[in-house]
């Protein structure tokens, strides 16, 4: 099938309500286009897309030294030596805590093994949110950031705001804000010119409307990431365009430059948990915002992108990079096949069947290209 008939037939089938797709190879462009209600220079929420971006310019610092995978994160963000593993809640609703065995480092943040969770997919990252009255992290208010662990850091996937810590880290060793530092260290040397915590403009005059979608179609929403956040959202906080992304995911495919080094790239590449952690099945506490996620048997996580084990039927290769946006949008990195691609929408709620559907039938389309 035709690269952009996958986008128009996933528009005209209701899967979507509009679609925009990238893909490369390593020898260059091999797509670009959009259908329905959006384009390729339609400016997107990437969400959990920025997951990627804050772990490369935390590996920046780490090739300049200034950051470590393995020494105590609360060295260079004391606030992250505060926290206490929760064990439950007394009759009042108080959280009890225990302190944990061993520091959190930068490689639990990178991975999701430092036993911080997210609301959406915990009821006790949920329930102590209720009892304390803290912000969800979406509202971008530092407060948000306080919850507890889960779990001893290093001994469990959990899916959670560790990036955001890694973010607060990035800040404190380059001594910049996060969004100066990405602008200044990622976006222009890649020509990043439509991404960003801020939405600019000309930005503005090209953003997608947010869509849910209910029993008689789809429903626009307002949505906005906090313009004037107390703290830029590393996990989830940024703008762009899928033909800004490609730029990044390109990068990482040629082996990182012009913004990181090729043995970076490498070892962001490899399983970075701990021998017997894998990817847990994600259980939406917030259906409006999330279904529950499933993974493929054996799925590992790197620094920072989820690592599959076997190759898939038509699609990518085994060892391939991956992960999306709460928004349905998503992202590949074939290292043996040399191809990658990024694809979005902006509906919610996350891993919608039929937006998964359509994603994997561009994925293949792409692939029967080459």
């Amino acid at each position: 099938m035709d690269i952009a008939e996958t986008l128009k037939d996933a528009v005209d089938s209701g899967a979507v309500p509009g679609v925009a797709a990238a893909a490369a190879t390593d020898k260059g462009a091999i797509f670009e286009g959009g259908a329905g209600v959006l384009r390729s220079d339609s400016v997107i929420w990437i969400a959990s897309m920025t997951k990627a971006v804050t772990a490369a310019a935390a590996m920046q610092l780490v090739e300049r030294r200034k950051l470590t995978l393995d020494r105590p994160a609360s060295d260079i963000v004391p606030e992250l030596g505060t926290k206490g593993v929760l064990e439950g809640f007394d009759a009042s609703g108080q959280a009890i805590t225990h302190p944990p065995k061993r520091p959190i480092t930068l490689r639990h943040l990178l991975t999701h093994t430092s036993g911080l969770g997210y609301d959406t997919w915990n009821a006790d990252v949920m329930k102590y949110r209720q009892a304390t009255g803290i912000p969800a992290v979406g509202s971008c208010q530092t407060a948000a950031l306080t919850t507890p662990l889960l779990a001893e850091p290093g001994e469990r996937w959990e899916y959670g705001i560790s990036i955001d810590w890694a973010g607060k880290m990035v800040e404190a060793a380059s001594g910049q804000r996060l969004d100066r530092y990405m602008t200044e260290r990622l976006f222009v040397p890649l020509g990043m010119s439509d991404t960003g915590f801020a939405i600019g403009p000309a930005q503005r005059m090209r953003k997608a409307k947010m869509h849910t979608r209910g029993p008689r179609g789809f429903t626009m929403m307002d949505h906005e990431i906090p313009q004037m956040p107390e703290f830029h959202m590393g996990g989830g906080g940024l703008y762009s365009t899928v033909s800004d992304y490609l730029k990044f995911t390109r990068a990482l495919l040629a082996g990182g430059g012009p913004i990181l080094k090729p043995e970076t790239v490498k070892l962001m590449a490899q399983n970075h948990m701990a021998e017997g952690v894998l990817c847990r099945p994600l259980k939406s506490q917030l259906p409006h915002l999330s279904t529950d996620l499933g993974f493929v048997d054996g799925m590992k996580w790197g620094l920072s992108f989820m690592i599959n084990p076997t190759a898939f039927p038509g699609r990518r290769s085994a060892g391939s990079l991956t992960w999306g946006g709460l928004a349905n949008s998503y992202f590949w990195i074939d290292p043996v096949k040399k191809v990658t691609g990024v694809w979005a929408t902006q509906l919610l709620p996350f891993y919608d069947p039929r937006a998964i559907a359509a994603f994997e039938t561009f994925e293949r389309a792409v692939y029967a290209s080459l």
